[in-house]
């Protein structure tokens, strides 16, 4: 049986960090659309010239190239067990067309949605106390402080913050997210795959909370047998 996890939660909310740790855990390869990106745009494939085009433009790159760069990301023997999907699907309409991908391609489906919710204060919290060096080394002044105030650790040289991590252009990422993701949530919800998961916790007890619900997710799919 095919196991397909996908991973929801706003910028911050730490699922690329939780899709990780449970690649390691499970052995389904962690599947990230922004890795498919710079892995397309990198070898030149057909899909990544796709892409490239559109975003030379400025503009998003079209479902329909980004569902071809999953389709054949899954096809690949790694897969053949399964796999935890990361920032993809980002809408209903990529949601109805992996569910269609997955039916005609494995007879399969998604089994487990776990969205790791974090407050959207703290969540503005969490992004915008990100700060670089010039030489690309990362502090924050939440998990990764420096010592002396402004100066990297490292090099010695002054931090600064980018104007992705600056507080205005987070809450608009955040604004983004909630209008993109929320009929998302509700399309999960319907299927009854959905699980929330209180992101406001450390990784391991988010970790174990995700376990917990992907475990019950498979026994169920598996009539009654836990994958241990």
């Amino acid at each position: 049986m095919r196991t397909y996890i996908v991973l929801l939660g706003a910028p911050g909310a730490g699922k690329g960090t939780q899709a990780k740790l449970l690649s390691e855990k499970l052995n389904y390869p962690h599947i990230s659309t922004g890795d498919l990106f710079r892995e397309n745009l990198k070898n030149q494939t057909e899909l990544g010239k796709k892409a490239q085009v559109y975003m030379n433009a400025g503009q998003l790159v079209p479902d329909d190239v980004t569902i071809e760069m999953v389709k054949e990301r899954i096809a690949n023997p790694d897969c053949a067990n399964g796999a935890i999907l990361d920032g993809f699907p980002r809408t209903t309409a990529q949601a109805e067309a992996f569910d269609s991908m997955l039916f005609d391609a494995f007879q399969a489906s998604v089994t487990c949605v776990p969205c790791i919710e974090v407050d959207a204060e703290k969540l503005i919290e969490r992004l915008s106390a990100r700060w670089v060096c010039p030489d690309g080394h990362v502090f924050h002044a939440i998990f990764n402080p420096e010592k002396e105030k402004g100066i990297c650790d490292i090099c010695g040289k002054g931090l600064y913050q980018r104007d992705d991590d600056k507080v205005e252009t987070v809450k608009k990422r955040l604004e983004v997210y909630q209008t993109q993701t929320a009929p998302l949530i509700a399309y999960y919800q319907e299927q009854g795959i959905l699980r929330s998961i209180d992101g406001d916790q450390t990784i391991e007890q988010v970790g174990a909370d995700i376990l917990r619900v992907i475990d019950d997710a498979m026994s169920k799919s598996c009539g009654g047998r836990s994958r241990e």
